[in-house]
């Protein structure tokens, strides 16, 4: 005879509850971002990553790269920030976002790295570069050169502006190496990203970056990017009581996500000191770039999916049966070790957040997911030509591609000498005839975060 067991209402629940809570520690919760790390930037130290050395598509996180090579070409006084950049036939070729100037359209080096800094134009980035080292290949060649210098092992450039390809890859540790020597090596460079914006005649052009920039206590900037193999990217600094901290975030599938989760991550890095792993120290790969049409299964969130997960206002306690109840909460988070938590935001938070007339005020949203605003909305102006006394390209070669004067100095030299010669020499700006040609941006003697290594004496002249 069988004898069956009658358990009590008690026992019943109670397996039914331990069952959800099984369920939910195996069942994996949807990534809301592909890969991500911060960093000190002084040491080193890793404070939080996660897939760091996954490979991943930079976009226009790639024009870093592209700013740091013409940075050290000033540096090394090859080129000056008022060195010409021209337009040419193979740089307005270029897909949005550009600026489409026509074709021998003048500007300086300055103007076309706030230009590719704070607007991300493609036809920009890759005038400079010809204007840098006389080809576009010649200089993504220099940029290779430069991260393996770095020591980004996961990386390879194929173009200078992060449009898609999917040769063009890099990992979040790698682009953090990157970031921290951009800080380091060139830090009156800060001044060129830290703005929200530019003013091209009466047509404001805003930066991706603003919210952060306006928003997060102690922001420097650096660079967003967004194609939609990647998802939506960032490289940002923020300076804390002397403290600076570097965050790379890849895959985010919206701008206000990006923005709200870098955040995030500052906040929380602030509060953590140390750590036993060096971002130098990171090796190897742990997995391949997102399949093409990453943006197309990674649907933005919506607004109460983004107050549930980064409303920084205090949310109310639940209890502990509600906090192992099933929820369809898109906002819901799986942490290891605990039971499936709901992060369902209030109905006093969303009630925040919309307007009289049923539609949600954005401002709200960016106070409570980023931050108040802190800062206010002022883009620099940017124009094209070059200033009197800079070397002026004459004529483009018969490609179109701009080659900068060899010995800027003497070139400017001979400008003031023929001014003088015809009586025009109190039209030349003192101030600028006065700074050094070229290399004024910099301090002499400053190394670099990696050192550069010395050439080898068989190749000397």
């Amino acid at each position: 005879m069988t004898y069956f067991r009658v358990q009590s209402p008690k026992a019943v629940l109670f397996a039914s509850l331990f069952g959800l809570f099984c369920f939910f520690l195996s069942s994996p919760t949807k990534a809301e971002i592909g890969a991500h790390i911060l960093i000190d930037a002084k040491s080193g130290d890793v404070l939080y990553e996660s897939q760091s050395t996954r490979k991943w598509y930079p976009a226009s996180l790639t024009k870093i790269m592209t700013a740091y090579v013409t940075l050290k070409a000033v540096r090394d006084e090859r080129i000056t920030m008022t060195s010409p950049v021209v337009q040419s036939k193979n740089s307005i070729s270029e897909p949005p976002s550009k600026m489409g100037f026509k074709v021998g359209t003048q500007l300086t080096v300055d103007a076309a790295l706030k230009i590719i800094m704070i607007k991300s134009a493609n036809d920009v980035a890759v005038a400079l570069g010809e204007a840098v080292l006389g080809s576009e290949a010649a200089f993504i060649a220099e940029m290779n050169r430069e991260a393996k210098r770095l020591g980004m092992r996961n990386t390879r450039f194929v173009n200078p502006h992060g449009l898609p390809d999917n040769a063009q890859v890099s990992t979040a540790r790698d682009m953090a190496l990157l970031a921290r020597a951009f800080w380091y090596d060139f830090p009156e460079a800060r001044q060129i990203y830290k703005h929200p914006g530019i003013k091209f005649g009466r047509k404001p052009l805003r930066s991706a970056n603003r919210f952060f920039l306006q928003r997060v206590p102690g922001a420097n900037g650096m660079k967003t990017g967004y194609i939609c193999n990647s998802g939506y990217n960032v490289a940002a600094t923020a300076t804390r009581r002397g403290r600076t901290l570097i965050a790379v975030v890849l895959g985010a599938r919206s701008g206000l996500e990006r923005t709200a989760f870098t955040r995030e991550l500052m906040d929380k890095g602030f509060k953590k000191r140390g750590s036993r792993i060096n971002v130098a120290s990171l090796t190897g790969s742990s997995g391949n770039p997102p399949a093409d049409g990453y943006c197309r299964r990674n649907k933005k969130p919506g607004v109460e999916a983004m107050m549930a997960r980064f409303d920084m206002q205090p949310k109310a306690k639940r209890g502990f049966l509600s906090a192992l109840a099933p929820t369809d909460d898109p906002g819901s988070v799986l942490r290891p070790g605990t039971a499936a938590v709901s992060k369902k935001s209030p109905a006093s938070a969303m009630d925040s957040v919309t307007l009289p007339n049923g539609k949600t005020d954005w401002n709200a949203v960016l106070d409570r997911t980023i931050g108040p605003e802190r800062l206010e909305y002022r883009p620099i102006t940017v124009t094209t030509g070059v200033p009197r006394g800079a070397a002026v390209v004459a004529r483009l070669p018969a490609d179109g591609v701009p080659l900068p004067t060899a010995k800027p100095r003497l070139a400017q030299a001979a400008v003031v000498a023929d001014q003088a010669d015809q009586g025009q020499a109190e039209e030349v700006n003192p101030q600028a005839a006065a700074q050094p040609a070229y290399g004024s941006l910099f301090r002499k003697g400053k190394g670099f975060a990696v050192p550069v290594p010395t050439p080898s004496p068989r190749q000397s002249p």
